[in-house]
């Protein structure tokens, strides 16, 4: 057998460099170059937005949770329609959310402090809570009966912020910048009793949350201030006689159950808050995740306006299958009502003069752009200022 080459079964001879080349060391050495080599070969044949992605974490917070409709209007619009906008221009960033409702991070008292500290990167602020950091905001509790449309409403505030110098500075000294404007659906009466006249509220005790219990002064009636989780135990114990509030409010709490007397005054649509974002931190976006999210984030508005329409709308004939009595404040009796108050405008306006800004302009200038947008106010509150 000695110089014979033995061959085993099933096995031919190879060239001198198949062993070479894939014996011990060296084998490890080619392949380790072959797999490096592939490895390249894939990465260029990938998409560049694959290999390029920069995530960008950003926190997104509000007092309340998703089911109210100016909180789920927030992740209907720039939580899950920013990464598809970015991805469809073909841009190598993408938001990864952290999404913080509820009061998880801070409670209704604090939003704009929460937005202000870069607790929360974006969020909904509730200017109606913030009658001394952001007066100008609330003017719309300054002036009932105006408007019953928040699409008016929302739009009136919209302009104001982007003519009117003073209302911007609200929400720059705060460090937040402004996207759109948060509003309700009109205001209703919900009452023990049948309302047809003004004299039905004369001696009632109702209750109302803050700024809109003055719009019960000069009916003779007596406003209780409480806030929406309240109502319901109030009025059955006694403690109030009706209370003041939107229906899309109502409904959740079974309001109708203890005052089945729903009575459509229609005594405005307001605006109540906004969708904000931290100055600092949107500054520091890239221009081209700004440039695409603040298109996105100005359909707030709108989106929430859609929630709470729809909403109302099922609401009522919730109320109806439930018993609730539906009935409409004839013209005339909502005209005396809106004549009856007092001068909220320029109680307003007062404050304002007194801080430095010109409230009695601003006035005006509100009325004149709710005007031009179609509203068709019962009480002219630029007069008489």
């Amino acid at each position: 057998m000695a110089g014979c080459e033995i061959v085993w079964p099933h096995r031919r001879p190879q060239p001198e460099w198949v062993w070479s080349t894939f014996s011990g060391a060296n084998f490890v050495m080619k392949a380790r170059g072959l797999i490096l080599a592939a490895a390249a070969a894939i990465a260029l044949a990938a998409p560049a937005s694959a290999q390029q992605t920069e995530t960008i974490r950003l926190t997104i917070g509000s007092s309340h949770p998703p089911v109210i409709p100016w909180v789920l209007a927030m992740r209907n619009t720039v939580v899950q329609k920013t990464n598809a906008a970015l991805q469809a221009k073909g841009s190598k960033y993408r938001i990864e959310w952290n999404e913080a409702y509820g009061g998880v991070l801070y409670n209704f008292e604090n939003t704009i402090e929460a937005i202000e500290q870069g607790i929360a990167d974006f969020g909904w602020v509730g200017t109606l809570w913030e009658p001394a950091k952001m007066p100008l905001q609330n003017i719309m509790f300054a002036t009932p009966f105006v408007t019953d449309d928040p699409k008016i409403a929302v739009r009136v505030m919209d302009q104001l912020m982007e003519k009117n110098p003073h209302f911007k500075r609200e929400w720059e000294t705060q460090n937040a910048i402004y996207f759109s404007a948060t509003s309700s659906d009109s205001y209703q009466l919900f009452t023990k009793f049948p309302v047809k006249s003004m004299a039905d509220l004369k001696g009632k005790k109702i209750l109302a949350a803050g700024a809109v219990g003055a719009w019960m002064e000069g009916l003779g009636a007596t406003a209780v201030n409480a806030g929406i989780p309240n109502f319901y135990n109030m009025m059955q114990t006694g403690l109030g006689d009706g209370v003041v509030l939107i229906p899309s409010g109502a409904v959740p709490i079974k309001l109708h159950e203890v005052a089945p007397h729903v009575t459509y005054a229609n005594l405005g649509a307001v605006t109540f808050g906004a969708f904000a974002a931290n100055k600092k931190k949107w500054e520091s976006l890239p221009q081209e995740v700004r440039d695409t999210m603040l298109p996105i984030a100005r359909e707030y508005a709108a989106t929430n306006i859609g929630i709470v329409q729809q909403r109302e709308k099922a609401g009522l004939e919730r109320m109806k299958k439930e018993g609730a009595r539906i009935a409409e404040l004839p013209a005339d009796e909502r005209n005396r009502w809106a004549a009856a108050m007092p001068n909220l405008a320029k109680t307003w306006a007062d404050a304002a003069e007194k801080r430095g800004q010109p409230g009695k302009q601003i006035m005006q200038e509100y009325m004149s752009l709710m005007r031009a947008a179609g509203a068709k106010p019962a009480r002219d509150w630029d007069k008489g200022l």
